[in-house]
């Protein structure tokens, strides 16, 4: 398993840096303020039904949400819940008998989910601070865990499903948008570990996993019913649209060669229903 963990603080606190400034504009990405992804993952009818002043951005990849098919009275963990949109929505799905926890470790992303939370009215919900490598719950206490395009902004991902694993009930499920590498690195003309440093930890690349080495973490912490499906793959142009801090660093030769390379991923798993199984 190829997971080297470069300097774990010095990116965590890039990491705050970027989206504690970006929920202040908007953006993960650029200076755009319109929600148009938002618009696009979750449709326009479900943000028409949100109150005036909700900040809808979730700066996410895809649609977690709908892989959960969350029902009523799940206790469900959103991993990097940021601005607290898709913790308003599953909180909407599973109910007044259902709750929903929003894990973050930025202090701006809490604040803004919180004050969204508030403005929906929204009493099954709790947001937390703290790392998703160290989950703050009890063993064997959620029945599904979602994240949106943020796992692979962490550096120690092992410990991350791991976690996961651990506080999912027997039969819990995992159901996460990823940005993931389609095929290894190795053909490039450069070093994986040279292309990864060239590109940005906080923009979403430079972390991804590969298909092949999420589905073994994914294993390797127990999970079962493992499944990644492509939903996009990213042009050379959807990467620059992105925004150019994304590619910072990297040889112009090797663009070419992410095109359809770079995707966003449906990632689900299950726990096993029996403790030793």
């Amino acid at each position: 398993m190829r997971q080297t963990i470069p300097d774990s603080s010095a990116i965590k606190a890039a990491v705050q840096e970027h989206y504690g400034q970006a929920i202040t504009r908007g953006s993960c990405c650029t200076t755009d303020t319109t929600t148009s992804t938002e618009v696009q993952i979750y449709g326009a009818e479900t943000l028409a039904r949100l109150p005036e002043g909700v900040v809808t951005t979730s700066f996410g990849c895809g649609n977690a949400l709908a892989l959960a098919t969350l029902q009523p009275g799940e206790v469900v963990l959103d991993l990097g819940s940021g601005g607290g949109l898709e913790v308003i929505l599953a909180a909407q799905q599973v109910g007044p008998d259902g709750f929903v926890y929003g894990l973050d470790m930025t202090d701006a992303m809490l604040e803004t989910a919180r004050r969204n939370a508030a403005r929906v009215g929204a009493t099954n919900v709790s947001f937390l601070k703290g790392d998703i490598e160290a989950i703050p719950l009890p063993d064997q206490s959620v029945d599904v865990i979602i994240s949106n395009c943020v796992i692979n902004l962490v550096p120690d991902k092992a410990q991350v499903l791991n976690d996961a694993f651990r506080v999912l009930r027997p039969g819990g499920r995992l159901a996460v948008s990823d940005i993931v590498f389609d095929g290894d690195l190795t053909a490039f003309p450069l070093p994986e570990a040279t292309i990864r440093s060239a590109l940005s930890w906080s923009s979403c690349f430079a972390g991804a996993l590969t298909m092949d080495d999420y589905r073994n973490l994914l294993e390797a912490a127990g999970f079962t019913a493992v499944n990644l499906e492509v939903l996009h793959r990213y042009t050379v142009a959807d990467l620059r649209n992105e925004g150019s801090e994304m590619l910072e660093g990297l040889p112009a030769e090797l663009l070419p060669m992410l095109e359809g390379r770079v995707t966003s991923c449906a990632i689900s798993a299950r726990r096993p229903p029996c403790k030793d199984a």
